[in-house]
């Protein structure tokens, strides 16, 4: 459904680019608004509506209702861009060793030092 939506959708925006681009736009007489005697109403009210134009807003109107379609539909399909970081767990503790580490041992002092003579 929703590729179907989707095509029908792209379709539509082809469609309103190619029909807005036959019609000829409200100031088709701007040049006779500067100087020139032909108009007097340039942007005024545009007459009868054409074929084209009631086109135009049906088209129009289907873009919009497919727009929504594919909006609402999207929102289901959507996830995050944030990639979110891997679990952290705690590293487990070290089994305890049976035989404690070798501690170097110090040499006890021979003889005490002797106390120095202070007669002299």
């Amino acid at each position: 459904m929703f590729i179907a939506l989707t095509v029908v959708h792209v379709l539509m925006c082809a469609a309103i680019i190619g029909i807005v681009l036959l019609q000829s736009g409200k100031g088709a007489d701007i040049g006779s608004a500067f100087g020139g005697a032909g108009s007097q109403a340039v942007f005024g009210s545009m007459g009868t509506p054409t074929v084209l134009s009631k086109i135009t807003g049906v088209v129009a109107v289907m873009f919009a209702v497919t727009s929504f379609g594919l909006a609402l539909m999207g929102g289901e399909r959507s996830s995050s861009v944030i990639r979110e970081p891997a679990a952290q767990t705690a590293p487990a503790p070290a089994a305890p060793t049976s035989t404690p580490p070798a501690v170097p041992a110090q040499p006890a002092p021979a003889t005490p030092p002797a106390p120095a003579d202070k007669t002299k």
